[in-house]
């Protein structure tokens, strides 16, 4: 199938590699010159705008930073540009109501178009290990499913447009708070004198497992490796976890739910990205929570 990929930072990459990979012919398209490099290296064709990339696809799949991007690079390159007849998928993560409002601009123009944002970070797209939560009619999610599927190991259909974005950010707050808490606890252990090992292997065993501890725990040298053991480099930058955050705080706001844990986490990792932390795997916030008194 010939693919447009438009976004080729740390996931899109990664993402576009992994279609050519499964047999698709890709044209890929990015404004920084190191992540076209790395495209061509992986066996896309480069274009050289997001509008050339889209003449003649069968697929549109997009990895934008934000709704703007989305919103403004799918009205002046691909609606009226791409043929009618191609699927668009938009794996940005962005606020419910843009990708709404994109989807339903792209529908009247006669396009099939889901939201589909992603989980599980820098290695699993370059893996293909991605968890896709997709939003869109149940026609236009089977003709995503085996692009997605190229890409990830499990596509699900959380529902209508913008459902797969509310998945996301619903996700990422849990994620959110559920790191605090992990890193919380871990400096509750050290401070009471608790080898954090022990800890780790009771508390991974016990009611207050999660994701979190067992699979990305916060401490260097304890459980699985982890962006903790590289000094927290790699992994899920601590910047894009604030703007998931605040993405769902925003929706809260706007739904009128209650959402202490959310408010709280997002407080918090602002003052870690505000204090030059941004590039720095979330999981890092251990350090400025064990270093409060």
């Amino acid at each position: 199938m010939k693919i447009a990929f438009i976004g080729l930072g740390n996931m899109g990459g990664g993402m576009a590699a992994n279609l050519v990979k499964a047999g698709h012919e890709v044209t890929a398209f990015d404004l920084a010159e190191p992540a076209i490099e790395r495209a061509r290296g992986n066996g896309c064709a480069i274009a050289t705008s997001a509008a050339e990339a889209v003449a003649g696809a069968e697929a549109v799949v997009t990895m934008l930073p934000a709704g703007k991007h989305v919103a403004g690079v799918y009205a002046d390159s691909i609606i009226g540009t791409a043929p009618p007849a191609a699927i668009l998928i938009d794996c940005s993560t962005i606020d419910v109501a843009t990708a709404r409002q994109v989807e339903d601009v792209a529908g009247a123009a006669g396009y099939t178009m889901v939201d589909a944002p992603v989980s599980g970070g820098i290695a699993a797209a370059d893996a293909g290990t991605l968890t896709f939560m997709v939003g869109g009619g149940a026609a236009g999610f089977e003709r995503a499913r085996p692009i997605l599927e190229a890409m990830g190991k499990a596509v699900i259909h959380a529902g209508q447009a913008g459902a797969g974005q509310a998945a996301k950010i619903c996700n990422n707050m849990l994620l959110g708070a559920t790191m605090v808490a992990t890193c919380e606890a871990f400096g509750l252990a050290r401070k009471l004198g608790l080898d954090l090992q022990t800890f780790y292997d009771i508390s991974s065993k016990a009611s207050g497992q999660s994701w979190s501890m067992t699979s990305y725990c916060p401490v260097p040298g304890v459980g699985p490796d982890t962006p903790a053991d590289r000094n927290y480099e790699g992994g899920f930058a601590a910047a894009l976890m604030l703007k998931d955050l605040k993405l769902a705080m925003d929706a809260a706001r706007e739904a009128g739910a209650f959402v202490p844990m959310g408010d709280e986490a997002e407080e918090l990792f602002e003052r870690f990205v505000n204090s030059g932390n941004g590039n720095k795997d979330f999981s890092g916030i251990i350090r400025m929570i064990e270093e409060q008194h």
